[in-house]
């Protein structure tokens, strides 16, 4: 199980941030894909 400090997660979140990545991207691993999307909207909140 992913949390939002997993190194993974992180890493991640700076690949979409960078547009390397797009957010469908994110492989179906555990919760990973939850996780991401869940760390991605609360930064779009603040």
């Amino acid at each position: 199980m992913f949390t939002e400090n997993s190194g993974l997660v992180a890493i991640w979140v700076q690949l979409i941030r960078a547009g390397t990545y797009t957010e469908d991207k994110v492989p179906a691993l555990s919760n990973l894909q939850d996780i991401v999307h869940q760390v991605l909207n609360e930064e779009a909140a603040e």
